[in-house]
């Protein structure tokens, strides 16, 4: 595996790649790699000729320093994982390489970013927008690959492709999780035994609250009767519960026959911010 500091080298490296006929995958990540990430690297693997592997901790998409500055960083690890998963190239660049001046560029995505993520994190998706699009313009992918763990992410990121006519496909792989529902993250490693232990409450409340909407459910109650739940759990804080339509992230007050319905939540655990969502399929109230 090929490994790039800067810039220039990744395009040159996707430059050769691209003249001798190559399809490339882009796998986007912040590091500290769990099974979800090389699941996405093995889906770019078999449909890719080349897969770059970016690690990199965008400071412009988080609005709490301290969450910054605690971010987990093992970058020999992942490299060493992301070689051990057949990445052809990892690209591990510095702040400083990614901004060599202050971004004063502004991205607007209407009423998709003024809800869950985008109302609790003013300013996270226009550095969510800012970093990948510097990444789609030196990479020049062919596919790249997401976790839908980041539903809300995912949803920008397909705007940004539309919006900016970016000559790409977007690949949106299922949430990986433990074998006691938690979703895997990054951010699991700060966790204490007790939030830990507290921490798949997060996933049993979302599964109750997706058989809920299968039955037709309000969205209402659904929503108050998971707030209600969570409250139960001392090492919960609930920042959100949204029962929501699964493409425009909208409050839902009454189902459509056959919109999906996303289930997104945000908690605080022991000072360790996590989300989750789960989707149920359309037909919802039918």
């Amino acid at each position: 595996m090929q490994i790039f500091f800067t810039l220039a080298e990744l395009r040159a490296f996707v430059e050769s790649a691209r003249r001798a006929g190559q399809r490339l995958g882009l796998v986007p990540t912040m590091g500290a790699l769990h099974a979800g990430h090389l699941q996405l690297v093995a889906a770019a693997r078999a449909e890719c000729d080349a897969v770059v592997a970016t690690v990199f901790v965008n400071p412009t998409q988080f609005n709490n320093p301290d969450d910054y500055r605690l971010y987990p960083r093992l970058l020999q690890a992942d490299t060493d994982l992301l070689a051990a998963a057949g990445c052809t190239a990892a690209f591990l660049p510095s702040a400083e390489e990614m901004y060599p001046q202050p971004a004063v560029l502004r991205f607007d995505f209407g009423a998709l970013e003024r809800v869950m993520e985008g109302a609790q994190r003013p300013g996270h998706f226009n550095g969510v927008a800012t970093v990948v699009s510097k990444l789609f313009h030196a990479a020049r992918p062919h596919r790249a690959y997401f976790g839908q763990k980041d539903w809300q992410q995912v949803a920008i990121v397909r705007q940004l492709v539309a919006d900016l006519s970016f000559d790409l496909e977007i690949v949106a792989f299922p949430t990986v999780r433990e074998a006691d529902g938690l979703a895997m993250s990054s951010r699991n490693r700060r966790l204490g035994p007790e939030a830990r232990a507290a921490a798949p409450q997060l996933h049993q409340a979302l599964a109750a609250a997706a058989a809920q909407v299968r039955q037709a459910v309000p969205p209402a109650q659904v929503q108050a009767e998971a707030e209600a739940a969570l409250a139960r759990g001392p090492e919960i804080v609930l920042e959100y519960f949204a029962v929501a339509d699964a493409a425009t992230l909208q409050p839902l007050a009454a189902y459509a026959p056959g919109r999906a319905v996303v289930l997104c939540l945000a908690a605080d655990l022991g000072g360790v911010r996590l989300i989750d969502n789960v989707v149920v399929d359309g037909g919802a109230g039918e």
